[in-house]
C-alpha cells in the first residue's frame, strides 16, 4: 500500500476483506512503518484475533517471496504503473489474483453550459488535494472555446488563492510534498513541457524555503508529447488544454493509457451522463464534481490504472470464490 494516504488505502482493502472471512498481510510503503504497525494494533484493539491482520516490515526486494508463499492465495497492490507491471508478473507466475490500482491522468471536461465557479472550486480543490499527490486528482483541465478565457481567469484565482505552508499553521491550506526527490522529479516534468512549449502562467518554480514545497502551478498550450499531457503529474501541476468543442473534448480525455477517474461539468445533467457512460473511458466518472472514492461504490480503473475493483460489495467479492454445488 502507497505513502500518500497511509491509513485510507489499507483499510478501504483490508476492511471488505477481513469482513469476507479472509486474513490479510499488509507490506506498506516504507517510509510509513508508524502507520503500519498502529493499523495492527487497531485490528487487534478491536477484537479480530491475533494473526487476522499483521504487518510485515520488509522491503520491496523481499515482496517477490511473500507473494510466492504457498500461504498467500491473492495480492492487491495501489502504486505505479510499474509498480503494478512488477506485481501482475510475479503474482501471474504462481496463477494467482490480483487487484491494481495504479496511477491515473484524470481528465476534467468543462463544457460552454458549465456552471463555471462551481468547476472552478471543484477543480482547484482536486488538483491541490493531499498537495496534488492522488492517483485521482484531476489533473487535465479540458476546456472548450467558449468558455475558456472566463474559466482560466477564475481558475488561476483559485489556485492562486491556495495558502502553501507549514501544515501545522492553521492559515494553511495545502502542505509540501512527501519528499524532495518527488518535489524534483514533478519539476524536470514542468521543465521538459515547457522546453517542448508549455507556457506556465502560475507558479512553475521551486520556492526558496526549506522543504518539499512546490507552488499551486498551471501549465497552458499543452500538446501530445509533453510530459504534461501524456504523463502523470503527481504535485499540485495542473495541465490546462483548450479545445474546439465537446467531441474534441472527449478525444483529448481518452487520449492517454490511464482510464482511473474522469468528470464533467455540464448543466444538462442528461447529456453528462451520456458522456460518463457511453463515452469516457474511465473507472470512476463524476458529474459536477471531483472524483473521490465512496465505501457505498466500487473503486477502481482500466487500462493502464489498473483492474479489479475496491469497496463497495463488489469490491468484497474480489478475493472470494465462486463456488457451485449440485444436489440430485
Amino acid at each position: 500500500m502507497p505513502w500518500n494516504f497511509p491509513f485510507w488505502q489499507v483499510f478501504r482493502f483490508a476492511a471488505p476483506n477481513l469482513m469476507a472471512g479472509n486474513t490479510a498481510v499488509l507490506k506498506h510503503a516504507s517510509n510509513v512503518p508508524g502507520c503500519a504497525l498502529a493499523i495492527e494494533d487497531l485490528f487487534r484493539e478491536v477484537g479480530f484475533p491475533e494473526n487476522v491482520f499483521r504487518t510485515l516490515l520488509i522491503g520491496s526486494s523481499q515482496v517477490e517471496s511473500v507473494i510466492k508463499h504457498h500461504a498467500v492465495k491473492a495480492v492487491s497492490l495501489t502504486g505505479s504503473t510499474h509498480a503494478g507491471q512488477s506485481v501482475a508478473s510475479i503474482a501471474g507466475s504462481v496463477l494467482k489474483k490480483c487487484v491494481l490500482e495504479l496511477g491515473g491522468s484524470d481528465p476534467y471536461l468543462i463544457l460552454k453550459d458549465a456552471d463555471l465557479k462551481n468547476a472552478v472550486v471543484k477543480c482547484a480543490a482536486s488538483r491541490l488535494l493531499n498537495a496534488g499527490q492522488s492517483c485521482i486528482a484531476a489533473k487535465r483541465f479540458i476546456v472548450v472555446d467558449d468558455v475558456y478565457p472566463e474559466f482560466l481567469e477564475y481558475f488561476i484565482h483559485e489556485m492562486n488563492s491556495a495558502q502553501f505552508g507549514d501544515p501545522f499553521d492553521e492559515e494553511t491550506t495545502m502542505g509540501p510534498m512527501a519528499r524532495i526527490d518527488l518535489r524534483d522529479e514533478l519539476h524536470q516534468q514542468v521543465l521538459d513541457s515547457i522546453e517542448k512549449g508549455a507556457e506556465v502562467i502560475l507558479g512553475g518554480e521551486i520556492p526558496l524555503r526549506k522543504g518539499a514545497f512546490y507552488p499551486p502551478t498551471i501549465l497552458e498550450n499543452i500538446k501530445p508529447g509533453m510530459p504534461a499531457y501524456d504523463e502523470e503529474l503527481f504535485g499540485p501541476v495542473a495541465s490546462v488544454i483548450r479545445v474546439n468543442d465537446e467531441k474534441e473534448a472527449i478525444k483529448v480525455a481518452n487520449d492517454t493509457e490511464f482510464g482511473l477517474g474522469a468528470a464533467i461539468f455540464t448543466n444538462d445533467l442528461k447529456k453528462g451522463e451520456n458522456i460518463a457512460e457511453i463515452h469516457l473511458e474511465a473507472g470512476c466518472c463524476f458529474i459536477n464534481d471531483f472524483v473521490k472514492s465512496d465505501p457505498r461504490l466500487p473503486f477502481g480503473g482500466i487500462k493502464e490504472s489498473g483492474y479489479g475493483r475496491e469497496l463497495s460489495s463488489q469490491g468484497i467479492k474480489e478475493f472470494m470464490n465462486a463456488k457451485t454445488v449440485v444436489i440430485n
